[in-house]
């Protein structure tokens, strides 16, 4: 059981609750807190204060006042108008880090909402209710207003959920959970609705892909540069000391360890090829920014899960309600960028790694990594497929955020677009898994035509990959294999199996 207090949540806990569906209940502290927030709303409703939100319209309508009977109505139609999001639905993992992160801003104490809305927002996800929330509309400004309304209309009872990959009215899924419906009260319709939880959602879950991502890449140009018959001298401490970013020297170290051993490099020790090419020298000068990247990414994440991002924010200590701008996504947005761009990059060396690979020419190796070429084309169409994954990354990867269309009749003039950001990363870091999967089943077969042993951690690589997929000796249909290898990448096997032979990468 997970306790959420607004001020606690790790981006590995979200991960959890978003791939094991682990429980989560609303810490003692937070229901202090905002138990103080909610009464101090009640009490501007009972002065009959205007406060933006609360007794008037939003955006550009700010300046309406609404009729204390009709605050509740205002909290209910702000959904309904804001529901406008298009395209496929989120999946169900991310729709559950989105529910829990939306909770865990609330339970902060400064959004004025009644300790019940995030008691039964909980429950939804405790009880596997996921919201359809088609994934396209956001601009990222006022938070992820349309996909969130999709959520909170969900609470109410109106919108629909996913059953089994079926759109199903929310009402009938309620009623079929036992989950009374809410009747919105003063600031919780808009409450609910300003945030940054579908990009931060995505987020939480590409920072950690991209982390055991990395540890597939240094593998990867591991069993490469063995494929190859490349030097490790690149890696020597010794250069990377005199130039010592923290990535650059994790990753020479990784690579160190993961070709320790190896007969293959140790065997042209002293051969005429005076240096190798860039994508096998330069990995840790290319990778190591890359791990940076993450960690930076990290830093934003763990600070925005743990951030009230609604607007206005209710300070009861000092009985004021601000309208600010916390919802603003350009924090996320430019860390997402920031890691797609990243990601791409990995793939770009990956599969030019895998063209050197196949490339008869300056690889050693037979041609296309066949026997018998000509008559058989081996893996010539492997790296076609790999050209066109980065291609497309080179386009998922212009930064969404370098755009703004003015929104709300110019009240919204400067947008985050963060959630396209946050998107384009997840597409991204997908289509660099399977790269790498190709890349690790060309240097595998490449490994083969070595007659010398490789290092202690490609060579356990090598021997998980081949507990699966065998040599090709013949032309086959390789789709399977790049699909069990990238398998093999996601859940981690590889990596496993390499650090239970070498120790854990950093």
């Amino acid at each position: 059981m997970i306790h959420i207090d607004g001020n606690t949540l790790t981006i590995e806990t979200v991960t959890r609750v978003c791939l094991e569906g682990l429980r989560v209940t609303l810490d003692s502290s937070a229901r202090a807190r905002m138990k103080k927030s909610r009464a101090f709303v009640k009490k501007i409703l009972k002065e009959g204060r205007t406060v933006y939100g609360i007794t008037t319209g939003v955006g550009e309508l700010a300046n309406q006042l609404i009729p204390l009977k009709d605050v509740e109505k205002l909290q209910h139609n702000l959904l309904r108008s804001h529901a406008t999001n298009v395209g496929s639905p989120l999946s169900e993992n991310v729709v559950r880090g989105v529910m829990l992160l939306r909770a865990n801003a609330l339970a902060k104490g400064f959004s004025g909402v009644r300790i019940r809305l995030v008691e039964t927002l909980l429950e939804l996800l405790n009880k596997r209710v996921y919201p359809y929330i088609p994934c396209q509309g956001s601009v990222g400004a006022s938070g992820d207003l349309s996909p969130l309304a999709h959520l909170g209309l969900v609470l109410t009872g109106e919108g629909e959920c996913l059953l089994n990959g079926k759109r199903v009215p929310s009402r009938k899924i309620l009623e079929d959970v036992g989950i009374t419906p809410l009747s919105l009260q003063a600031k919780e319709g808009l409450a609910l609705i300003n945030g940054t939880q579908i990009m931060a959602a995505l987020g939480c879950l590409v920072t950690t892909e991209a982390s055991l991502l990395m540890k597939n890449a240094q593998v990867a140009g591991a069993m490469s540069l063995e494929a190859l018959k490349g030097t490790s001298k690149a890696f020597d401490q010794k250069i990377h000391q005199v130039r010592p970013h923290s990535g650059q020297l994790r990753c020479a170290a990784n690579m160190r360890k993961l070709v320790a051993g190896s007969s293959i490099i140790a065997s042209h020790k002293n051969c005429e090829k005076v240096q190798d090419a860039y994508t096998l020298r330069c990995i840790p000068q290319v990778y190591g920014p890359m791990l940076e990247i993450i960690d930076y990414t990290r830093n934003v994440l763990e600070v925005e899960i743990n951030s009230a991002t609604d607007n206005p924010l209710v300070f009861p200590d000092e009985e004021e309600v601000i309208s600010g701008g916390n919802f603003h996504g350009e924090p996320l947005a430019f860390v997402m960028d920031y890691l797609g761009i990243a990601l791409a990059e990995t793939g770009d060396i990956s599969e030019r790694t895998i063209d050197r690979l196949v490339n008869p020419h300056v690889s050693g190796l037979p041609p296309f990594l066949a026997h018998q070429s000509g008559l058989n084309s081996g893996f010539m169409i492997s790296q076609y497929t790999a050209a066109s994954l980065v291609s497309e990354n080179k386009v998922l990867a212009h930064p969404a955020s370098v755009d703004s269309i003015p929104t709300s009749a110019g009240q919204e003039d400067h947008v985050s677009m963060g959630s396209i950001s946050a998107r384009h990363a997840w597409d991204i870091l997908h289509n660099v898994e399977y790269v790498l999967a190709i890349e690790m089943l060309t240097a595998a077969q490449g490994i083969d035509f070595q007659s010398l042993k490789p290092g202690k951690g490609t060579g356990a690589a090598h021997q998980i990959i081949r507990k699966y997929i065998s040599h090709v000796h013949e032309d086959r249909p390789l789709y399977p294999d790049i699909e069990k290898v990238r398998e093999m990448v996601v859940s981690g096997e590889i990596v496993s199996a390499v650090e239970k032979a070498i120790g854990p990468l950093k």
